[in-house]
């Protein structure tokens, strides 16, 4: 008996203004096939994903699943047609539970029929077996990122989906979460469920998708099947050239520049606060921040950042214990931020890249004078990012939103090291980027510890943290790690100071 093709996209082409997002792109899966889609930031992979479940409409070509054309541009159509989509970036509604999104569209929300004790149960046997834990009474606006991804993965699955598209669906995961999912995707492929997989971390392309298809700039440009492949020759196809990580030398850490002394936070939801946190930012020196996410992260940034107050405890700048503390305190004395979610809290969508590129600089010189701003070095100053650090786009004045979350991303960095800053929060400043982006940005953020400054590395990729920080500390719950110089815990050991059983054992470590 044959393989039976469960979704076929032919010659699809779409073109927004004068840029060619996909140029006539043509493949297909089968019914139990894993297919990864490659390929780098601004590709076309998430605006031919959002073809196929019908968000936006091709400008020609077609679209078939097991067999049958679907409508362009219907959403509604792609579902019934038993398409699911994980987006990279989230479609929830803040300000309803865990169980509303879900739930919300699949059946009526607040008819007097709704089973509503029979969603919960079939949410927690979900949550169960995908190992993918939430409250379903949680109000999503007040979950972390990881959270949020979570709903998003569950939300799908609920549909009783027959093709899934996955868009980075691992990127706030921890490792042993990721195993797990996987091992249960492989489940569900074995009972017919065909899985798109868009994701820049080869090494989990090769361990869960049976064949791979690449994109660049639009085109299809190859496939192999994994099997026949390895890492190395996937970056070649996606990049066209390989792509080389950064050297990491030695740090030459100097004098602290900014300190959190016993600070503690309240909990916000389900969030926990800070409790009793020390820590030392010093010059020269990248601090990693290790954790599943939801464990105080974001308390820690917000804290550093001027955008929450401590309970109790001090934060010391420079030496000299601060009495005022707001965001525009930070920015003026040199802090600089990568926030978490680049669309929420990073730029304003329908801002182009110029006003966004000084958002937190527009007020003095070079942007503004006596209440003015002085667009033409505004937009020199946009331009120059662009150029020097690679943003694809069509030019300044392009809404930030119609940017690729990777080309979003190099705006952002762009922004903040081109301020000097004396510290950096890079809060998950890789998140969803492609193998050259990632490597771009480790070695800009290497290149400011080099200069003096002072980055905290906030990310859930603990091989990130372990190939970049010079000092590894690890938060749950709220509480911090001693510190663990580069090498000095395995990814295991680091394992279990992420579960909280490290707190709890009191495992020793090098002073």
């Amino acid at each position: 008996m044959g393989k039976v093709e469960a979704l076929r996209l032919n010659a699809i082409t779409k073109r927004f203004g004068g840029l060619t997002a996909n140029d006539a792109v043509s493949f297909g899966v089968d019914q139990g096939e894993v297919v990864a889609l490659l390929g780098e930031n601004g590709a076309g992979k998430t605006t031919l994903m959002n073809i196929l479940f019908g968000q936006y409409t091709a400008d020609s070509g077609t679209v078939e699943v097991f067999g049958q054309a679907l409508p362009p541009g219907n959403s509604r159509a792609a579902l019934d047609a038993g398409v699911g989509m994980v987006h990279q970036h989230f479609t929830l509604a803040d300000n309803l539970t865990v169980q509303e999104n879900i739930t919300l569209g699949a059946e009526p929300l607040f008819s007097p029929r709704l089973n509503r004790a029979g969603a919960r149960a079939r949410i927690a046997a979900l949550s169960e077996k995908f190992h993918l834990a939430v409250s379903p009474d949680a109000r999503v606006g007040n979950l972390s990122v990881g959270e949020r991804q979570r709903v998003e993965i569950l939300k799908a699955l609920y549909r009783d989906v027959r093709i899934l598209i996955l868009d980075e669906p691992t990127a706030v995961l921890t490792p042993q979460e990721t195993d797990a999912l996987f091992a249960t995707l492989r489940q569900a492929t074995a009972n017919g469920l065909s899985i798109i997989f868009i994701s820049h971390k080869l090494h989990e392309v090769m361990a869960i998708a049976d064949r791979v298809v690449v994109l660049r700039h639009g085109k299809l440009v190859g496939g192999a099947r994994t099997e026949d492949t390895d890492t190395q020759a996937l970056a070649a196809m996606m990049m066209g050239l390989e792509a080389t990580p950064p050297n990491v030398a030695p740090a030459n850490p100097g004098a602290a520049l900014l300190e959190l002394e016993d600070v503690s936070t309240p909990d916000i939801g389900s969030a926990p606060g800070l409790k009793s946190v020390s820590l030392a930012l010093r010059a020269g020196q990248i601090i990693g921040l290790a954790g599943v996410s939801g464990n105080g992260q974001a308390a820690m940034a917000d804290v550093l950042g001027g955008l929450r107050s401590p309970a109790t405890g001090r934060i010391v700048l420079g030496g000299e214990v601060v009495q005022r503390w707001t965001p525009r305190d930070a920015v003026q004395s040199g802090i600089a931020r990568i926030p978490e979610d680049r669309h929420k809290t990073g730029t304003i969508a329908d801002f182009d890249l110029t006003e966004n590129a000084i958002l937190e600089r527009y007020k003095g010189v070079p942007f503004s004078k006596g209440g003015w701003l002085n667009w033409r070095k505004s937009r020199g100053f946009a331009e120059e990012i662009i150029r020097k650090y690679d943003v694809r786009c069509p030019g300044a004045d392009t809404p930030i939103r119609l940017l690729s979350g990777g080309n979003m991303q190099k705006l952002i960095l762009g922004r903040v090291l081109e301020a000097d800053p004396q510290v950096i929060l890079a809060n998950q400043p890789v998140r969803g980027l492609d193998l050259g982006a990632v490597n771009y940005v480790h070695g800009q953020l290497l290149e400011a510890r080099g200069h003096g400054a002072a980055v905290l590395l906030i990310s859930e990729d603990l091989d990130e943290i372990m190939a970049l920080s010079d000092v590894i500390h690890v938060i749950a719950e709220g509480r911090l790690s001693p510190g663990f110089v580069r090498g000095e815990k395995t990814p295991a050991e680091l394992g279990l100071w992420m579960a909280g059983q490290g707190f709890d054992a009191r495992i020793p470590h090098a002073s």
